[in-house]
C-alpha cells in the first residue's frame, strides 16, 4: 500500500521531471530488462549506498578510459524464461534457448571485462598485453567476485542451436533428414508421370502440384472426375477443380508424414535434454541474470555521465553544505549555468529568493532538486567542480498551480494541502523546496502563513528554499536567524533577467516594467505607480543600495583575485629563473670540472715529456727555453680558465640577487631606477603606448630598452621613453557560459574526440587552473589511435615551464592512452 510519505515522494518525482532523466538514462542501457529497471529505479536515501553506486560507476569510467574494447552487445530478455524452468517436464523453443545461450555468453564477457580474470586463473588476452598486471577492482571483485560462471553453460547450449536461434545439423538429424529428401525425390518422380504425360496432362487445371495438409495433391479439371483414382480432398469454390491425391503417390506420402514425424520426435527429445541441462543450473542463472542486469543499469549510468560530461559531486566532503556551481538544468536546451550556495551545519536552513517574474526563481528550484535526486542515484551532474550535494532522507517539493476543480481545491486550498503532508514528513535530513509560498491569498494573510510555515520546518532543522513575491518575506530574511535573503539579478537598463543568483540581497519584483514591456498601457502604469508612491516607502530605493554596495564588493573581490594571480606569475617565473640558475651552476661546474681534468691530462703528458729528454739526453739552452714556455703556457691558461670562472659566477651572482629581490618585493626585478621591465611607456616620438620588455644587451648605446607595442617588439633609448600611468583593469565581467566549455579544473582531463588545437587549448586552460587552485599533479586522456593527440599533448607539455615531469601511465591506468603530468 502506497504511504503518504512515500506519495509525496512521487508526486516530487514527477513535479521535477525525474521520469525524463530515468527516461534518458534507459536508453544508454543494452538490455531492455536493465531499462525497465531503470524506469522504476529510486534515488537512495542511504549516504552509504549512494556512495558505492557513484563509486562503482566511477570505476566503469576509468575502465572505459583505459582504451579497451568494451563488450557492448545487446543483451536478450531471459527473465521470462526463468520461471518456466521450474516446470518439469518443460521444453524451451531453439530461439529461448538461444536467447539464454546469448545472454550467459555476453554476461560472462561483461564480466570478464571489469574483472580481468579469476584470482588464480590465467590471465585473458588484454591482460597479456599489459604483462597480466592488471588488477582487479575492488567494488567489481565484491559484486562479481561471488557469481557463478556460466560460460560453459553457453557452450552447450550453443552445441545445439546456432547464435541465430536455429537448430544445428546434428549426427542424430542427419539420417532422418535424408531419408526425407530420397522420399521428396521420389514423390516428385511419381508426381512428374503426370504432369509430363500428354494425355494426363490436358486433365489437370495446372501442372504445378498443390498440397493440402502436408501432402502433394494434383488440381484435377471437374469433367476429368473418376479419371485419375484416387482420394479427394477438397473442390475448389467454383466446382471447376478437384485436388485428387492418386492411389500412387499416396503410399509416398505417408512415408514422408512418417519420417517428418520422426524427426519432430527426435528434435523433441534434444529439446528436452538441452532444457533439462539448462533447469540443472537455474539457480545459479537466476543469480548470474540478477548480478548482470544490476551491472548493466551501471554501465548505463556510466555511459550517461560520460555522454554529458558531467561532474561526481565527492562524498563526505563539508557535510551539510549545499553548493551549486555553475549548474545547468539537464533538461533545458539552452539552460543558463546558476550559482547557488547554503551555509554547512545549522548557519543557513532557509533560503528565500526573490525577484521578478521570469527570471529563472522556479528552474533554480527546479535545477536543485533534479540535481539532487541524480546525486542519489549515482549520476555525474551538469555541474562545475566545487559542487557539493547532501544525501536527503527525502526530497519535497510544492511547485505550479495545483488547482484542482474536481476534487473542490483552489490554488491555496491545493498548496496549503501540500505543504501539510511535507511538513509531517520532513526531518532534518529533508529538502524542502516550495515555490511562490504564500501566494493565492490574501497577501497579509499569505505571508503571515509563510512565515509560520517557515518557522515550523526551521524548527524541524529541515533544509529549504523558497522562492516568493511577499516584501514581508524580505525582512524576514534579515531579522530571521537561520534564514538568508538571495535574488535573480534584473538588468534594469534592458528590463530583462539575467539569471544569476546573488546571495544576501532580496529581489524587486519589477512588475510595473514587465507589465509595460508585455503590452500594459502607459497610463496605467503611470496611476499604479501613483499608487505605490502614496501607500509605501521607497523599498526599491533601499534594494538598489544594497545591490550597488554588493556590485562594488564583487569588484573589489575581483582586483583582488586579479592581483592574486599576478603576483602568482611573478613568483612563477622568479621559480623558473631560480631554477635555471642552478642547472647552470651545475652545468658551470661539471664544464670546469671536465676542463680542468682535460687540461691536467696534457699537462701530465708534456711535462712526463720533457723530463724524460733531460734526463736521457744532455741539458741544453733549447729544452731549457720548451720547459720555459711549458710552464708560461700553462699558467696563462689556468689564469683565463680562473677568469672566465669568476666571470661566470659573477654573472650568476647578479643574476641571484636578481630573483631573491623579486621574491622579498613580489614584483618584477627594477634594474634602473626609473624604469622597470612589465612597466607601462610613452615610447618615440609618436608616443605610441607599449610595456617595457628588458634591456637591450646587443645595443652599444647603453641603456636601450627593449619595448612591446602590440605585437611588435622595438628598442628605444631611454631618453625617448616617459613613465604612463597604468592603465585601469578591465572591468569585471559576470558571464553565464555553457559548462561543456568551462574552465573547470579536473584531475583526469578527457581529450579523446577532439581536434589538436581544441585539444591543446584544453591542455593549455587545465594547467592554468591547476596552477592557480594548487593541483600538482593531474592526469591527460588522449588515447592511442594514430598518434596524432599524443604527440601534440607531448610536444606541448615538453615546451611548458610550467611542467617538471611527465610520463604515460601504468599499464593497468591507460598506458599509452594516458599521460600523467607533474607541475612544478
Amino acid at each position: 500500500m502506497l504511504t503518504e510519505k512515500s506519495a509525496l515522494s512521487q508526486k516530487t518525482l514527477n513535479l521535477l521531471e525525474f521520469d525524463r532523466i530515468l527516461e534518458r538514462l534507459a536508453g544508454h542501457a543494452m538490455s531492455e530488462e536493465a531499462a525497465a529497471m531503470i524506469r522504476e529505479e529510486k534515488p537512495l536515501a542511504d549516504p552509504g549506498a549512494a556512495a558505492k553506486i557513484k563509486e562503482a560507476v566511477q570505476a566503469i569510467i576509468s575502465r572505459i578510459n583505459t582504451g579497451e574494447e568494451e563488450p557492448r552487445k545487446y543483451l536478450p530478455s531471459i527473465g521470462f524464461l526463468l520461471p518456466k524452468l521450474e516446470v518439469d517436464g518443460i521444453i524451451l523453443e531453439t530461439d529461448e534457448a538461444c536467447a539464454i545461450g546469448l545472454f550467459a555468453e555476453r554476461g560472462e564477457a561483461l564480466r570478464k571485462w571489469l574483472l580481468p580474470h579469476p584470482e588464480g586463473g590465467s590471465p585473458g588476452p588484454a591482460d597479456q598485453k599489459s604483462g597480466g598486471s592488471r588488477q582487479r577492482i575492488p567494488v567489481f571483485a565484491a559484486m562479481l567476485g561471488a557469481v557463478p560462471d556460466c560460460a560453459e553453460l553457453a557452450a552447450r547450449i550453443f552445441r545445439i542451436v546456432d547464435r541465430d536461434g536455429n537448430l544445428r545439423d546434428l549426427p542424430e538429424l542427419r539420417a532422418i533428414k535424408r531419408r526425407i529428401q530420397r522420399l521428396n525425390a521420389s514423390l516428385e518422380t511419381a508426381v512428374s508421370r503426370y504432369t509430363a504425360n500428354e494425355e494426363s496432362r490436358r486433365m489437370l487445371q495446372s501442372t504445378v502440384p498443390s498440397q493440402r495438409d502436408g501432402r502433394i495433391v494434383l488440381g484435377v479439371k471437374a469433367n476429368f472426375r473418376g479419371r485419375i483414382r484416387g482420394i479427394v480432398h477438397e473442390v475448389s469454390s467454383s466446382g471447376q477443380t478437384i485436388f485428387v491425391e492418386p492411389e500412387d503417390i499416396v503410399e509416398k506420402n505417408n512415408e514422408i508424414t512418417i519420417e517428418k514425424q520422426n524427426l519432430d520426435a527426435e528434435i523433441r527429445k534434444i529439446m528436452l535434454n538441452l532444457t533439462r541441462t539448462i533447469a540443472e543450473r537455474r539457480g545459479e542463472l537466476k543469480v548470474f541474470h540478477s548480478a548482470i542486469l544490476s551491472v548493466e543499469v551501471l554501465m548505463a549510468k556510466a555511459r550517461y555521465s560520460l555522454d554529458t560530461r558531467g561532474y561526481f559531486v565527492p562524498d563526505g566532503e563539508s557535510p551539510g553544505r549545499l553548493v551549486l556551481a555553475q549548474a545547468r538544468h539537464p533538461l533545458l536546451k539552452n539552460a543558463v549555468p546558476i550559482d547557488l550556495g547554503m551555509g554547512s551545519g545549522d548557519d543557513t536552513r532557509a533560503l528565500i529568493i526573490t525577484g521578478p517574474n521570469t527570471g529563472g526563481k522556479t528552474v533554480a528550484l527546479k535545477t536543485v532538486g533534479l540535481l539532487s535526486l541524480m546525486n542519489q542515484t549515482g549520476l555525474a551532474l551538469p555541474a562545475a567542480e566545487g559542487t557539493v550535494l547532501p544525501v536527503f532522507d527525502g526530497v519535497f517539493a510544492d511547485i505550479g498551480d495545483e488547482q484542482s476543480i474536481g476534487q473542490s481545491l483552489s490554488t491555496f486550498s491545493a498548496h496549503i494541502t501540500n505543504i501539510a503532508g511535507i511538513i509531517a514528513h520532513s526531518t532534518s535530513d529533508s529538502l524542502v523546496l516550495l515555490d511562490e509560498l504564500g501566494s493565492g491569498t490574501d497577501p497579509q494573510e499569505g505571508s503571515a502563513i509563510a512565515m509560520a510555515i517557515l518557522d515550523c520546518l526551521i524548527e524541524k532543522s529541515a533544509r529549504q528554499i523558497v522562492t516568493t513575491h511577499h516584501g514581508i518575506l524580505k525582512n524576514y530574511g534579515y531579522t530571521r536567524q537561520k534564514v538568508e535573503n538571495a535574488s535573480v539579478e534584473f538588468n534594469a537598463l534592458t528590463l530583462s533577467p539575467t539569471y544569476r543568483i546573488i546571495n544576501g540581497i532580496p529581489g524587486e519584483s519589477r512588475a510595473l516594467e514587465i507589465a509595460e514591456r508585455n503590452g500594459l498601457a502607459a497610463d496605467i502604469a503611470a496611476r499604479a505607480r501613483a499608487y505605490l508612491d502614496e501607500g509605501h516607502a521607497d523599498v526599491s530605493a533601499l534594494i538598489g543600495g544594497l545591490k550597488e554596495k554588493h556590485r562594488e564588493l564583487d569588484s573589489l573581490t575581483e582586483k583582488a583575485r586579479l592581483e592574486d594571480i599576478r603576483v602568482k606569475n611573478e613568483r612563477r617565473s622568479s621559480d623558473l629563473k631560480e631554477l635555471r640558475l642552478r642547472q647552470k651552476e651545475a652545468e658551470l661546474k661539471a664544464g670546469l670540472a671536465g676542463r680542468l681534468r682535460l687540461l691536467l691530462d696534457e699537462s701530465r703528458k708534456t711535462l712526463e715529456n720533457l723530463v724524460r729528454e733531460l734526463r736521457e739526453g744532455e741539458l741544453t739552452r733549447e729544452k731549457t727555453l720548451r720547459v720555459k714556455e711549458f710552464l708560461g703556457e700553462l699558467a696563462r691558461t689556468v689564469e683565463a680558465e680562473d677568469a672566465a670562472l669568476r666571470e661566470e659566477e659573477l654573472a650568476i651572482g647578479e643574476e641571484r640577487r636578481r630573483v631573491e629581490n623579486q621574491h622579498n618585493t613580489g614584483t618584477a626585478f627594477i634594474k634602473n631606477a626609473a624604469f622597470a621591465a612589465g612597466m607601462e611607456v610613452f615610447a618615440g616620438i609618436q608616443r605610441r603606448r607599449g610595456v617595457l620588455v628588458r634591456l637591450d644587451k646587443k645595443s652599444s648605446a647603453g641603456n636601450t630598452w627593449i619595448v612591446e607595442i602590440g605585437s611588435l617588439k622595438i628598442s628605444f633609448p631611454e631618453e625617448e621613453l616617459a613613465i604612463a600611468a597604468p592603465s585601469a583593469p578591465p572591468k569585471a565581467q559576470i558571464a553565464s557560459v555553457d559548462f561543456s566549455s568551462s574552465s573547470a579544473v579536473h584531475a583526469e582531463l578527457n581529450l579523446r574526440g577532439m581536434r589538436l588545437e581544441e585539444a591543446v587549448d584544453s591542455l593549455r586552460r587545465q594547467i592554468d587552473g591547476a596552477l592557480l587552485h594548487g593541483l600538482r599533479e593531474f592526469s591527460v586522456v588522449h588515447g592511442m589511435g594514430d598518434g596524432i593527440l599524443q604527440k601534440g599533448v607531448h610536444n606541448y607539455l615538453r615546451g611548458e615551464p610550467a611542467v617538471a615531469d611527465y610520463f604515460f601511465s601504468r599499464p593497468e591506468l591507460g598506458g599509452f592512452g594516458r599521460t600523467e603530468v607533474i607541475l612544478k
